[in-house]
């Protein structure tokens, strides 16, 4: 009883993150509206650069333009990437990481092998990752958490996506896509809003602008 209503309370948390950060970036003028009847006109005309700000920046999850000049290299269970990988471009990679196991070493092979994928990760400028986690106890145990991961940014482009599929804590799904479904009977205008950011169980996703890269811009 004690541990379901730990994931339960694990399982809302999760979900109410998600949906809030994606609230501020969907609606980032809600608050505004709210306050418009008590504030002066100044603040309104603020509201509303701010969300065309924010509107330019954040979007819904896309593939990225590179995607079809991907040469996919997949790495297994705690396997470490060569360091000179770095100089693909793009470089795309794809990591399984469902045996990240307490008991069996599982967790401390995928720990070790974090740092030389990070290494590779940072230095490129356009790149693109796939992932399959889960993480649990025991072999054979309902995993504590398990999602399917894309991540991508084109530095020249000033652009990154992240999307998260089959997210589940202790089995149970939690994504935008659950918000989207618990909210459409009675909110059906932020219902359509935050779908654009997941509408599948266990699915969220969104896209950003970075900050200006001179290296990967002259790279071109």
């Amino acid at each position: 009883m004690v541990r379901s209503r730990t994931r339960a309370r694990l399982r809302n948390a999760a979900l109410g993150l998600a949906l809030g950060a994606v609230v501020a970036a969907v609606v980032p003028g809600a608050s505004a509206s709210a306050a418009q009847s008590s504030r002066a006109s100044e603040t309104s005309t603020a509201s509303t650069a701010s969300a065309a700000a924010a509107s330019a920046t954040v979007g819904p999850f896309a593939e990225p333009p590179f995607t079809s000049e991907c040469v996919w290299h997949h790495f297994g269970e705690g396997e470490h990437p060569p360091l000179w990988m770095w100089a693909y471009d793009p470089l795309c990679v794809e990591y399984d990481k469902r045996d990240i196991t307490i008991d069996n070493g599982g967790a401390l092979r995928f720990l070790l092998a974090e740092p030389s994928r990070f290494a590779i990760a940072g230095l490129s400028c356009r790149y693109y990752q796939r992932d399959h986690w889960s993480v649990q106890k025991s072999t054979g145990d309902v995993p504590y958490v398990t999602w399917d991961g894309q991540y991508w940014w084109d530095k020249g482009a000033r652009r990154a996506g992240l999307r998260v599929t089959n997210f589940r804590i202790g089995g149970q799904p939690a994504g935008i896509g659950d918000a989207v479904t618990a909210l459409r009977p009675h909110f059906p205008e932020l219902a359509d809003a935050l779908a654009r950011f997941g509408e599948d169980s266990g699915e969220s996703g969104v896209s950003v602008t970075l900050p200006f890269s001179l290296p990967c811009s002259l790279a071109g």
